[in-house]
């Protein structure tokens, strides 16, 4: 199984008053999730499942893709990584899915997925780890298969 996780691009601050949830993409948001979208659509198989967090932001990064996808509730800011994979049955189900959501929530994921000391991991705005699980002699690996930075686009 593959899990290609997409962190959302850049969004405007939060502002006191206003929901978390509501908040859309910068001028320059847009550009960072057009860049990566192009570079995604040209990686990712055709039969690729593509989650996305319900936050407009994520939304707003996943819609440049111009793909079907599904808003995934599991994929909110305070989702626990355990609950993300169980319900994706990583590792041991088959095919590439999308995630499209948030820190801290996809830096604990790829900590967790790759067996790292800390609890999580930074990850940029608009950038994408590809994570692939395989067996090999008789153990579950799990391989970093590309991170992809939008400025390196």
């Amino acid at each position: 199984m593959d899990i290609v996780l997409w962190r959302h691009a850049e969004a405007v601050d939060w502002q006191e008053g206003c929901d978390d949830l509501d908040r859309m993409l910068t001028a320059r948001g847009y550009k960072q999730a057009i860049r990566m979208a192009q570079w995604l659509d040209r990686q990712l198989p055709e039969s690729t499942r593509i989650l996305s967090s319900p936050a407009r932001r994520c939304e707003d990064t996943v819609c440049r893709l111009d793909r079907p996808y599904k808003l995934h509730k599991n994929l909110l800011p305070e989702s626990s990584p355990d609950t993300i994979l169980a319900s994706m049955q990583w590792p041991t189900a088959k095919g590439t899915v999308l995630l499209v959501g948030h820190q801290p929530m996809i830096g604990q994921i790829i900590a967790q997925s790759l067996g790292l000391k800390d609890s999580s991991c930074a990850v940029r705005k608009s950038s994408v780890w590809w994570l692939r699980s395989r067996e090999r002699d008789g153990l579950r690996q799990t391989v970093l298969v590309t991170v992809q930075s939008v400025d390196m686009l």
